[in-house]
């Protein structure tokens, strides 16, 4: 589902448990419920299936993306092992998030920058 083709692409380092984590996380949100779903890279031969590549959360307009943002910044901050992601706009801008230390506030200004094509955050 694409939400006034407004979409936010998100990826974590390391094994795809904290992806899949997150995918839980943001699929109980009552304002994000439809607005999730994971997209994988095709498979090359030889390659096997089942990991997951990406989250695709749809957040159009009416402040989706507020509800997005912070609904990942309390995942983070759930965290006890260090998770790095990164955020996506569909024109290429991203922002980094890093567990250490994240302002939910911040995260939320970044993501408004992302959604309204201007540039890129900061890492956090």
């Amino acid at each position: 589902m694409v939400v006034d083709g407004r979409e936010l692409w998100v990826r974590t380092r390391g094994t795809d448990d904290q992806l899949r984590s997150l995918l839980e996380w943001l699929r109980r949100e009552d304002g994000l419920r439809g607005r999730v779903r994971v997209q994988q890279t095709p498979l090359r031969p030889g390659e096997m299936g089942g990991a997951l590549d990406v989250l695709v959360v749809a957040v159009g307009s009416g402040g989706m993306g507020a509800v997005f943002a912070n609904c990942l910044s309390t995942w983070i901050s759930q965290r006890r092992s260090d998770v790095r992601i990164t955020v996506t706009s569909e024109n290429g801008r991203t922002v980094e998030v890093d567990a250490k230390g994240v302002d939910p506030q911040a995260l939320v200004q970044d993501i408004d920058r992302l959604l309204n094509g201007e540039g890129g955050g900061q890492p956090r």
